[in-house]
């Protein structure tokens, strides 16, 4: 697909504990962001959720409680 841009636009990915908007949490953000000259850039930050991520929703995104415990959290996140 060719997209005929005048403005940036940015697209973003979250992988979370779960599906529960009031309870689970975030625990890796993606974003890619296209220029309109076509130049591509993407970032993507890992963030302890503070909480177990279920081996069910693991087995989906691929993310284990061992590969946030050293990640951003969110609270210091915020404030940057």
């Amino acid at each position: 697909m060719n997209l005929k841009l005048h403005r940036p636009l940015a697209f973003f990915d979250l992988e979370t504990t779960g599906v529960v908007i009031g309870m689970d949490r975030i625990v890796e953000l993606g974003i890619l962001k296209i220029l309109p000259d076509g130049t591509k850039t993407n970032k993507t930050w890992r963030i302890n959720p503070e909480m177990h991520i279920p081996e069910v929703v693991s087995k989906i995104h691929g993310i284990y409680d061992k590969d946030v415990l050293t990640a951003l959290l969110l609270k210091k996140w915020q404030t940057m």
